[in-house]
């Protein structure tokens, strides 16, 4: 298992436009990819479970991946975080 944490710089926080283009991103791979705040744990494939966490600006999250593609995959969605929150 790979795993990053990321605070979030975006001014909104993830909001519906970054948090479907991250569920997009996640699903490019096998391995189950999960987001974490404040000990809840939700599915990054799963846009409404994203939303439900309410990131905003300023807060902590961490980023897993567990499979076979979990090098790639956490260094894709490190650079998505970097780019787009």
């Amino acid at each position: 298992m790979k795993e990053f944490t990321y605070v979030v710089k975006d001014e909104l926080g993830i909001h519906a436009r970054p948090a479907g283009l991250l569920a997009k991103e996640a699903k490019k791979f096998a391995s189950a990819c999960t987001i974490t705040k404040n000990g809840q744990t939700k599915k990054l494939t799963q846009l409404m479970m994203i939303m439900a966490l309410g990131v905003k600006k300023g807060e902590t999250v961490t980023i897993k991946a567990d499979g076979a593609d979990e090098d790639a995959a956490i260094a894709a969605l490190k650079a998505f975080f970097d780019a787009n929150l």
